[in-house]
């Protein structure tokens, strides 16, 4: 039975057995073998638009590697933004699966895309090599800062009275994370989620902007990602789904249980490379992120973000994985959404 008390990244994963190809001399494919790695520039790719979690999080490990000189070939981040981050998994698992010069951020949707019914993905984490988890935060439900919904319980009434006239928006896909994030209170308030009205964006950047175009009443997010928008006036917090309240800019923002819902929702990110990452790559890149979260560099980056720091190894994040996975699935069984 799913228990909506403690949902952490929807804080999921596992005991991956991960599949590493031999190391080859020849780089016709993007392979390397393990003394000549790296030989070429590496690009690491945000499968979203500018300004959300995974564009930002890419940007803080290029430049952190970068400006260390733990890596010295330059690091460029991509931002490849389609279906939620489903567009560009499909040429990940496919096209990159054996180049060892182009590697992913993600979250989440790597498990929801793949396990939900609508809009389904064929891949998924499996289709990968999980390399490290490095940050968690938390879902925000936001407002304009005009808005005439003051608290969490003002747009659950309002959903409640007429579902039509409240619009939710999210970076991500329907039955994708920002999705789970918005409908979750709805759902523990005894609301339908298939009722409430969504409309995706690709990435967390386009829905901020379709709010304050209002073209939405309300939108679920990351909670790091809204901080500079809360700063500047534009936009209010309603509530946040972290267990305790937050700090900075966010501090005064009641959590979900402080609104009336009993429930948690963590967002894990991490780094993966492609389902047939060389031995040689897996290992460079093992040591290289270990060493990377220890450095001043790497925590300024967490502290201007306001992330949380959460490592895990290839191994270690493998088998969270794996866990994760598991309670995606009971989470969109309950809501009928799963594949």
């Amino acid at each position: 039975m799913l228990t909506w008390k403690k949902i952490t990244g929807v804080a999921l994963t596992a005991a991956l057995a991960i599949s590493l190809a031999a190391c080859s001399s020849d780089d016709s494919e993007g392979k390397a073998s393990a003394p000549d790695y790296p030989k070429n520039n590496i690009t690491l790719v945000a499968p979203s638009g500018a300004g959300g979690g995974w564009d930002l999080t890419a940007r803080s490990i290029a430049k952190t590697m970068n400006d260390t000189k733990l890596i010295e070939k330059p690091i460029t981040v991509e931002n490849k933004p389609g279906g939620g981050g489903a567009v560009y998994m499909a040429e990940f698992a496919t096209k990159e699966a054996k180049n060892d010069y182009v590697l992913m951020v993600k979250s989440p949707p790597i498990l929801i895309n793949n396990d939900k019914a609508e809009g389904n993905s064929p891949y998924g984490y499996k289709d990968t090599t999980p390399l490290a988890q490095l940050t968690r935060d938390y879902g925000a439900i936001v407002v304009k800062s005009d808005s005439e919904y003051k608290t969490l319980q003002d747009i659950l009434d309002a959903i409640k009275k007429d579902p039509k006239t409240v619009t939710l928006a999210g970076g991500s896909a329907p039955g994708s994370m920002d999705h789970l994030v918005g409908i979750l209170p709805a759902f523990e308030a005894g609301i339908d989620p298939k009722a409430v009205k969504y409309v995706s964006y690709d990435g967390g950047g386009e829905a901020v902007a379709a709010l304050l175009g209002g073209n939405a009443d309300v939108i679920a997010t990351d909670a790091s990602t809204i901080a500079t928008y809360v700063k500047s006036g534009d936009v209010r917090v309603l509530a946040v789904s972290s267990s305790e309240r937050l700090e900075g800019e966010l501090a005064d923002v009641p959590t979900y249980k402080e609104s009336g819902i009993d429930a948690e929702f963590t967002i894990w990110r991490g780094i993966f490379g492609p389902k047939e990452m060389s031995e040689g790559a897996v290992n460079y890149w093992s040591e290289k992120l270990e060493k990377m979260v220890e450095t001043d560099e790497w925590k300024a980056e967490l502290e201007k973000n306001g992330w949380a720091s959460e490592y895990r190894d290839a191994k270690d994040f493998a088998s969270y994985l794996e866990d994760q996975d598991k309670v995606i699935v009971e989470l969109l069984t309950a809501l009928g959404m799963q594949k």
